[in-house]
Formats: C-alpha cells, sequence, structure tokens
C-alpha cells in the first residue's frame, strides 16, 4: 500500500492525499482548488488501477497552465506506484 501527500505545482489545489493499494486507486482527497471539480476527479480516480487514471488524466491543461489538477493528480499517481 502506498499513501503519499503531493504538492502539486501549478494548480489551485495545494496538496493531493492518493492511496493506492496493489495498483487500484483506494483514495484521493484535494485540499483546495475547485471543490466540485476535485470532488468530481477524485471518484473517478478511486477503485481504478492507477495506471489507466494516469493515462487518462495525463496532461489534461486548465487554461493554458500547462497542468491542472487531474494532470497533477495523475504524476501523484505515478509516485505512488513507483513510477
Amino acid at each position: 500500500m502506498a499513501k503519499i501527500s503531493f504538492t502539486p505545482r501549478g494548480v489551485c489545489s495545494r496538496q493531493i492525499n492518493v492511496d493506492v493499494e496493489d495498483g487500484i486507486v483506494k483514495s484521493v482527497q484535494f485540499v483546495g482548488g475547485c471543490s466540485g471539480n476535485t470532488q468530481g476527479v477524485a471518484k473517478l480516480a478511486t477503485g481504478r488501477p492507477a495506471e489507466e487514471g494516469i493515462e487518462l488524466l495525463r496532461n489534461t491543461d486548465c487554461n493554458g497552465r500547462g497542468t491542472s489538477c487531474p494532470d497533477q493528480l495523475a504524476i501523484a499517481l505515478e509516485k505512488a506506484i513507483g513510477k
């Protein structure tokens, strides 16, 4: 099991807490950011393989920032599975 607290860069959220067990995302919690959007992304990622979440969310852009909360979640998931 990998529980990590990730500090995202370039987005409104201040922290992403991720719990991955046997390659499956068990929980995601965003601290800060757009509440409805981050809750929705967290719900969609939970229960899925981390690799699937990474593939779906990586390189999502928010208003030309070059990143987004979903993209930062993908990076957190990569760290959680040691990628």
